[in-house]
């Protein structure tokens, strides 16, 4: 049976993408197949075939399934702002079917795990009043946090913890990604979100100059995530 999970952050830039593909290359390496979703890209590139976002394309290489890039996205949208301004600017309303529709396709292939990266924060807008999280809540996915380690990230990582549970949706495990590479006190960090974070610790990412180069599979246990 197909699991899904959903990768949300303390904000944008904190690494939900590495620690996506962390995840994938940690289930490769347990033989199981893979499949990854982005619903919504902003920031994309016009290419000869159409708009490319450079973290759907890291999704798509890191899945042992093989994926067509349109298969891994629900909506592109070219300039590099929030997704429901992009939205408007070009005329494409956030539909939750559209979502839904891409996540359906991919559960119904032979994949034993779905990570569907999000985009932003845990409370993006779509649109029209909608948020992310209101899709993560209607497909009932249980979550995956990832905390960028920089100054105030305990209080940004408590406040999706509780957001989420506010939600009713269950915290399938957390893992941190160290940003920076002089981060004060960050081990302290670490123990205190420990301490208060009660559902599984998946592991952290040290800092890393060029992290897709490396063996991100190692960082994170998805052992948890399986059981």
């Amino acid at each position: 049976m197909t699991k899904t999970f959903f990768i949300t952050g303390t904000d944008t830039e904190v690494g939900k993408t590495v620690s996506t593909v962390a995840l994938l290359r940690a289930a490769n390496k347990q033989g199981l197949l893979t499949a990854a979703y982005k619903p919504v890209a902003s920031g994309c590139d016009l290419m000869e075939g159409g708009l490319c976002n450079q973290d759907v394309v890291m999704l798509q290489k890191n899945t042992s399934l093989r994926l067509a890039y349109d298969e891994v996205v629900g909506y592109c949208f070219e300039p590099h702002i929030a997704p429901h301004i992009a939205a408007e600017e070009s005329g494409v309303p956030i539909e939750f079917d559209v979502l839904s529709e891409g996540l359906n396709r991919l559960r119904e292939t032979d994949a034993d795990l779905i990570f569907v990266e999000g985009a932003g924060g845990w409370r993006l807008p779509l649109g029209h009043g909608h948020f992310m999280s209101d899709w993560v809540r209607h497909e009932n996915l249980p979550v995956i946090l990832v905390v960028g380690a920089k100054l105030g990230c305990m209080n940004h990582a408590m406040l999706t913890y509780e957001a989420i549970q506010r939600d009713h949706l269950p915290l399938a495990g957390w893992c941190i990604n160290q940003i920076h590479p002089g981060m004060s006190h960050y081990q302290s960090n670490v123990d205190t979100l420990k301490s208060l974070i009660q559902e599984p610790f998946l592991g952290e990412i040290p800092y890393l100059a060029r992290p897709f180069e490396s063996d991100l599979g190692h960082y994170l246990n998805i052992s948890a995530l399986r059981g």
